[in-house]
């Protein structure tokens, strides 16, 4: 099977290359952005493209940054970004990204240890940051700021300024050409492009080093089994510095021939969707999540007709697109339905999304199936993808026409997955992704994965490497799964597990992500780590804990009063004793506590990739943990 992607290649210089080539003449946009001052879309063409990243190529190149010197990148989604990072590839240099969630401790860790020699920053908070850190970093000689230099900032000859960085850099773009054209012809497969610094949920993180091969062999083959098209719109709102947005909301959405438009922020989505009106969504389950709880609080609040239509439409739109999926005849009865459901429910959603959504992308965490099933009642079908930064990073997409929510689809072509024993290291099944259809079935066990898309190791960490890749090349992920039927399926993290005080093995993850499609529930973390029985803390949702505040008459007006009150508690009671009445007798969840504080980066109880840190969340809330095991002996 082909891919979608415009042009071939093997390196990001000559992906980017071949683009600009096929694009000559066709002032095709390629990024949007919106102007701060007038409030506008601003479009971006190939030319345009083409001619920043080579000017910030000359820049960088005039300070002295050779093959392999790391490029360190501080900035939110925004077309100087792209420009960095291109340049930095056509350099044969290393692009090392940075959440701007993170604070300078963590931001001096990074580039320290990438040992990064320029540093590129967007807002005046990012060169705070930077600032603060320059002294800390030996390697580090210049910081490129895109906003100006604050004037009460002294001593800043290491800072220049990003608009006047660039308009140097055509001129030394020009003076240098010949040897920068020489170092983009020299990059090879095997080169370091980038370095993404993981997240751990303990310790300092570890920089991920992916080559060109890991990045576009993975790209290649994620391109055969996702319908990316020329001409096809994107909204960019996860992080760039994320590989899922850097291989598919950058250079997939590039090699392809989409649009690029830049989200204002992460508030404005919602906003930035109708303006865009985006023909791919590509996000993680947060916002489904946000949608589905929305659309179902609606449907709660509208009564028992409205209930009713809406399990209609929900039963009616599932038989429809299953037989469109799977290229099924559809009798004229079926068809007729499904337009009356269309009209009376699913087409307000379309209408939230922009009303071009062709199909969704879900990856970072497992999708509950419930949203999975609604969203392709509606006609939008959502892909989920698996794989971590350390596997460049999509292992398995699942298939438009099979689509099975609760699983993480089929490996993709090129690569293998195994599923192992972990106490005794027996294989119980691998699968090609080339070897498809596929029936494989097998016991839980560890993912371990192989192919070209398996990084190059840890920077600077020999040690974690030998951990993570053994000595036949298998990359162990730390992801519990099994197979059903060829399709993969995600039970948890192997150090999520908890042991109960009986000697149970629980998985908290399948548990929390039960509650996900609950409108009540905004975060929920299980505990049980050697305990009697499990209990939960729970960030209820505030919009939903006021609405049913007002509807009730409660006196109390601040939601820590609100949730104390017994109306609020009865519900989250009947909530888990409705979940406890079906779950395994060590799975039941036997108390609650309601915390007012979500769980967040700001507050340390989160990782930059929106995953819990459990031991910081237990630390913080000991003695709430603590008083629903009281009289436990």
């Amino acid at each position: 099977m082909s891919n979608n992607s415009l042009v071939d290649f093997n390196t990001v210089p000559q992906l980017f290359n071949r683009l600009v080539d096929y694009h000559q003449g066709k002032n095709q946009t390629v990024l949007r952005y919106v102007d701060k001052d007038s409030s506008e879309w601003v479009d971006v063409t190939w030319p345009e493209f083409r001619d920043k990243a080579r000017a910030m190529a000359g820049y960088l190149y005039a300070q002295g940054v050779r093959p392999g010197d790391r490029v360190a990148i501080l900035s939110e989604n925004r077309p100087e970004w792209a420009y960095a990072d291109m340049a930095t590839q056509l350099l044969g240099a290393v692009n090392v990204s940075l959440y701007t969630t993170l604070p300078p401790k963590e931001v001096s860790y990074i580039v320290h240890d990438s040992g990064a020699s320029v540093f590129v920053v967007s807002t005046r908070i990012q060169l705070r940051k930077a600032l603060q850190i320059y002294d800390l970093c030996p390697d580090l000689k210049k910081i490129v700021s895109m906003v100006e230099v604050p004037d009460d900032v002294e001593d800043a000859d290491h800072v220049d300024v990003f608009d006047e960085a660039m308009d140097s850099g055509f001129e030394f773009y020009e003076e240098y050409e010949d040897a920068i054209r020489a170092n983009e012809r020299a990059v090879k497969p095997d080169d370091l492009s980038v370095l993404i610094y993981t997240s751990g949920t303990t310790g300092n993180p570890k920089g991920v080093m992916l080559s060109h091969s890991n990045l576009c062999e993975n790209l290649k083959a994620s391109l055969q089994r996702l319908r990316l098209r020329e001409g096809g719109r994107h909204l960019s709102f996860l992080p760039l510095c994320h590989s899922f947005e850097r291989l598919g909301g950058y250079l997939g959405t590039l090699a392809s021939g989409m649009t690029i438009s830049y989200a204002r922020s992460i508030d404005t989505v919602t906003r930035d969707i109708l303006d865009v009106k985006p023909t791919v969504l590509l996000s993680v389950p947060r916002l489904y999540e946000k949608i589905f709880n929305a659309v179902s609080k609606s449907v709660e609040e509208g009564g028992g007709a409205k209930k009713k239509i809406f399990e209609w439409a929900q039963s009616v739109g599932f038989r429809y697109n299953l037989k469109k999926a799977r290229g099924e005849s559809i009798n004229p009865i079926l068809a007729g339905q499904y337009k009356l459901a269309f009209k009376l429910v699913f087409s307000k959603l379309h209408e939230k999304l922009g009303g071009h959504i062709e199909f969704g992308v879900s990856g970072g965490a497992a999708l509950p199936k419930a949203i999975g099933e609604f969203f392709f009642s509606a006609g939008i079908p959502i892909v989920e993808g698996y794989g971590l930064t350390e596997t460049a990073p999509v292992l398995s997409i699942s298939p438009f026409d099979d689509p099975q929510y609760g699983k993480v689809g089929h490996i993709i072509p090129g690569v293998q997955v195994a599923i192992q024993n972990p106490d005794s290291g027996e294989m119980l099944g691998i699968q090609s992704g080339d070897d498809y259809p596929s029936s494989l079935t097998t016991e839980s066990g560890e993912i371990l994965a192989k192919g070209p898309n398996i990084m190059k190791g840890y920077w600077n960490n020999p040690e974690a490497t030998a951990d993570a890749i053994d000595a036949d090349g298998w990359y162990h992920t730390g992801d519990v799964g099994r197979f059903d039927n060829g399709f993969l399926m995600i039970t948890d993290r192997i150090k999520h597990m908890l042991v109960s005080a009986g000697g149970k093995n629980i998985y908290p993850g399948p548990i929390e992500e039960g509650f996900k499609h609950e409108p009540w529930i905004d975060q929920i973390m299980v505990i049980g780590e050697a305990r009697e029985y499990l209990t939960a803390l729970v960030v209820p949702d505030e919009e939903v804990i006021r609405s049913y505040a007002k509807e009730q008459n409660l006196e109390a007006s601040k939601l820590g009063d609100i949730l104390a009150t017994d109306d609020v508690q009865r519900v989250f009671d009947q909530l888990f004793r409705s979940y406890s009445r079906t779950a395994a007798a060590h799975e039941k969840i036997r108390g609650f506590r309601l915390v007012l504080e979500p769980f967040s980066i700001e507050n340390g109880m989160m990782t930059p990739t929106m995953k819990l840190k459990r031991k910081a969340i237990e630390a913080n809330y000991g003695e709430l943990i603590e008083s629903m095991y009281e009289g436990v002996v």
